[in-house]
């Protein structure tokens, strides 16, 4: 799964740490996201794009092979 999650963090002006803070998760966990090493669970999917106004497409799109 593919996101922008560091861009739209990045606009905010936002370290890892504040994502991680007003996610409540550790900013490992917002590092794995980033990276595409960790898919988040649908809640907590729907929450990062609840902060960032937005729908969960609009940060995660399925990693499709032709």
């Amino acid at each position: 799964m593919r996101n922008n999650l560091a861009e739209r963090r990045l606009e905010r002006e936002w370290t890892q740490a504040d994502l991680a803070r007003v996610l409540g998760v550790s900013r490992q966990t917002v590092i794995s996201i980033e990276r595409e090493r960790f898919d988040p669970s649908l809640p907590l999917a729907f929450l990062i794009a609840q902060t960032f106004s937005c729908n969960i497409e609009d940060v995660f799109t399925a990693d499709v092979e032709a």
